[in-house]
């Protein structure tokens, strides 16, 4: 996570909180020539337009104020949907029993990639069953990118 995003995250934790709501990441990159501060929230049930606004309305004026953001750019709140990033080790025990993909940064047991059942977590281990039934625990740190999969 760069400066601009732990800078933002510090800023925002304090207001999601107060809205009920989850902070799930901040990314700041360069899209389609504009730069975009991305802020993604959750909540039990779900986030709606109404969550986004209100925060979104409330974080402003806080970005205005301590300016952390170098650029021009544009804001954007929003849930994180079907796809939803695990980021937090509570979000690996939150979202135990779901279908989760996995990206390492160096690979594990031969591979860098993995898909199943989200276990949970011990001991700084996330553990997962992989689609041919082999549990498997991958060190927290080694993860690169984590998501629940999609069930249809």
């Amino acid at each position: 996570m760069g400066r601009v995003e732990e800078t933002v995250s510090e800023l925002a934790e304090p207001i999601a909180s107060r809205l009920g709501l989850e902070l799930v990441e901040v990314e700041y990159r360069k899209e389609a020539g504009d730069w975009r501060l991305r802020v993604v929230l959750d909540k039990d049930g779900g986030v709606g337009v109404d969550d986004c606004q209100a925060f979104s309305q409330e974080l402003g004026p806080v970005l205005d104020r301590a300016d952390p953001v170098p650029h021009t750019y544009l804001l954007e709140v929003s849930s994180p949907g079907i796809e939803r990033p695990l980021k937090k080790e509570a979000d690996f025990e939150r979202f135990a029993g779901r279908r989760v993909a996995v990206a390492t940064f160096s690979p594990v047991e031969g591979r860098k990639r993995f898909s199943g059942e989200l276990l949970g977590v011990d001991g700084g281990q996330v553990r997962v069953r992989l689609n041919d039934g082999e549990e498997l625990a991958i060190p927290l740190a080694a993860i690169a990118k984590a998501k629940l999969a999609p069930e249809f």
